[in-house]
């Protein structure tokens, strides 16, 4: 499981390092392009379910820290999938991965 670290929070939010490293492409090119946006997400297991969101800006500072040591193979249809949810007007919700298809 990596993390994420935003703003002064003090505890990070937990999101798997497949899907932190996904979300990671897709945050860094909207704040590239000077972007707000939210970010929703489920709570993961072990935690009081429920769904969490959070306004990210540009000015905020945020880091990825990830378990993970070696680069994870990125899915572009995912990358899609979660840019286009980031360029909507509900911000980018961090949904399961779509798997490619053959064909």
């Amino acid at each position: 499981m990596g993390n994420l670290y935003y703003g002064g929070a003090p505890e990070p939010i937990t999101i798997n390092d497949r899907a932190l490293t996904h979300l990671k492409v897709v945050m860094a090119t909207k704040l590239r392009r000077n972007e707000s946006f939210t970010l929703t997400w489920n709570h993961p297991e072990g935690e009081t379910p429920g769904l969490s969101a959070i306004w990210i800006h540009p000015s905020i500072p945020l880091r990825f820290v990830f378990n993970e040591p070696q680069p994870i193979p990125l899915n572009i249809e995912w990358i899609q999938q979660l840019m286009n949810s980031a360029n909507s007007s509900g911000g980018i919700h961090l949904v399961d991965e779509i798997l490619p298809t053959d064909g």
